[in-house]
């Protein structure tokens, strides 16, 4: 054999022991990777996972908001009615009949309040805003003081949490 013969002989004997170390790490680099991917493919869906809780949750209070949004609505005007038997009555002097009405139109009440629902407290001489109040109609106010103010508040406002149900229905100075 050559000189050149022996080189090439070592040279292939050598890349021989290179393939099979690269074969050796092949698996092991492809296992890894693989194992990585995997990881990754785990918190993405975990990620995800978790977002859908947080999502069905929020959908879940704002189902029961609205639910419970709808009935309220449905009850205000009983409240109003209950607020026009008050003064009819009031005016009859008859305070038997009048103690019975307001004790059934209290505990209405409170238990409307006990569930969310609050007054938009709305009294003649504030301030008019367009984010609170509803105005129905504008007549000219009889002092200078009461321009843009409330003159009369025609139906009470109500909150029900943080949203409002129904504005209060007002008349404003002009």
């Amino acid at each position: 054999m050559t000189e050149e013969q022996v080189q090439e002989t070592v040279m292939e004997s050598s890349e021989k022991k290179d393939s099979k170390k690269n074969k050796k790490q092949d698996p092991v680099e492809s296992l890894k990777l693989e194992l990585e991917q995997e990881k990754d493919r785990y918190l993405r869906l975990f990620a995800e996972f978790e977002n859908y809780k947080k999502r069905t949750g929020r959908e879940r209070i704002e189902f029961f908001k609205t639910a419970s949004q709808e009935v309220m609505v449905s009850l205000l005007p009983v409240l109003d009615d209950f607020d026009r038997a008050l003064k009819e009555i009031e005016r009859t002097e008859d305070d038997g009949l009048f103690k019975g009405v307001e004790l059934i139109s209290n505990k209405f009440r409170e238990t409307l309040r006990t569930k969310g629902l609050k007054p938009i407290e709305t009294n003649q001489g504030d301030t008019f805003d367009a984010e609170i109040h509803e105005a129905v109609t504008q007549i000219p106010a009889p002092d200078d003081s009461l321009k843009g103010k409330i003159i009369d508040v025609i139906e009470q406002g109500y909150t029900l949490g943080e949203r409002i149900i129904r504005f209060p229905k007002v008349v404003i100075g002009q």
